[in-house]
């Protein structure tokens, strides 16, 4: 079994997997420590069952359980908290266990493990991708690369080199090597974490070819600014792939990566502003702004920066009036047409994106 799906999922996983073959289960093999992989483990371990993952595994399994209540308490604004999902799973698995695992692998890959199992060759790949404790699972006599999220769970588009919920941040070089690496395999088949597989080499080589290329650009422009001295707003606005590298940015955008290759080269600082160096003053600042102008003139200045197209300024604005008057009904019509204007221009396009706006939207519109 490759991957496990999460806790609740794994009695629907399990059923569907006994429907083809009910076992024995010899080897669980999951390709990153993320709760989507590693939760239904327990469920699937049977007597003689092996659990194989890569070494960087447990240390990842342990930064998430450090971070565990912070994407507890915010998982709602990406995520179905209502259960919905898990209700039915239940309700079609009665008496299965639901229990979300926390599994410790048997065998740890450091670089490469070749098995065979059944007359089935496998070779798994320790790589680099969404995470650092990635495997690639290669079936070399069926040219069969499975790479769940290797690349992100929407492929072939730009890694989210950091998650809005919160994950450490996602090295580019590392990324790129990996890539290389899974297209030196030459797969016919290419089986992502989502979706159909992709199927025929030369697709697979162009669509990896493509994303390694997108990315090594806004890599190489985002280097070249900073060494130039453009600031990193300045790159967030201006950085974009040219026609011929164009992939998807449902996931990751190449805005966001700039910023966080910025932090991940250079650190907080921006070199811009004393005030950089110290808890974030800008809150006070503007409620001092706000106190000088008046409510209704500094809402004068945001309804004036929304019309002219610009959002994050007009919220900025707002929130500075919110933070006195939070109820007041122009503000909150004010900071939900904000929200609304950038779900209508481009932020409904990024999982990450689309799901605070329109958490944002559903609270000032209440």
């Amino acid at each position: 079994i490759v991957n496990t799906g999460m806790g609740y999922e794994a009695p629907h996983h399990k059923r569907v997997f006994d429907a083809i073959r009910p076992g024995p289960t010899h080897h669980i093999i999951t390709t990153q420590a993320h709760v989507d992989h590693v939760g239904g483990v327990e469920l699937f371990t049977e007597p003689g069952t092996t659990y194989i993952a890569q070494a960087n595994n447990p240390a990842c399994q342990a930064d998430d359980k450090r971070i565990q209540a912070l994407r507890m308490r915010t998982a709602g604004i990406w995520f179905d908290m209502l259960g919905t999902v898990a209700q039915r799973i239940a309700a079609e698995n009665p008496g299965v266990p639901m229990t979300q695992s926390e599994p410790t692998p048997d065998v740890l890959v450091d670089e490469r493990l070749d098995l065979e199992v059944d007359g089935l060759r496998l070779e798994l790949h320790a790589a680099v991708g969404e995470t650092i404790d990635c495997l690639v699972v290669w079936l070399p006599d069926h040219r069969i690369a499975l790479v769940s999220n290797l690349f992100g769970p929407l492929f072939p588009h730009f890694p989210n080199l950091n998650t809005l919920r919160g994950d450490k941040y996602r090295f580019i070089e590392p990324q790129l090597a990996t890539n290389r690496m899974v297209r030196e395999l030459r797969p016919e088949i290419l089986v992502t974490g989502r979706y159909e597989p992709i199927v025929g080499a030369e697709l697979i080589e162009a669509s990896l070819e493509r994303l390694h290329d997108a990315v090594d650009y806004v890599h190489q422009r985002t280097l070249e600014g900073f060494n130039a001295g453009v600031d990193m707003w300045t790159l967030m606005r201006e950085i974009a792939l040219p026609p011929e590298l164009r992939v998807g940015q449902g996931y990751g955008k190449v805005s966001w990566a700039v910023r966080t290759l910025w932090e991940s080269y250079v650190g907080w600082f921006k070199l811009q502003s004393t005030t950089e160096m110290y808890p974030d003053p800008a809150p006070a600042a503007l409620a001092e702004l706000v106190d000088a102008l008046g409510a209704d003139a500094t809402l004068d200045r945001a309804e004036a920066a929304l019309e002219r197209g610009d959002a994050p300024v007009a919220i900025s604005l707002g929130e500075a009036v919110a933070a006195t008057t939070p109820d007041d009904p122009r503000l909150r019509r004010l900071m939900a047409a904000a929200h609304q204007y950038l779900l209508d221009n481009g932020g409904d396009v990024s999982f990450w994106e689309s799901g605070w706006l329109r958490t944002e939207l559903a609270r000032w519109s209440d």
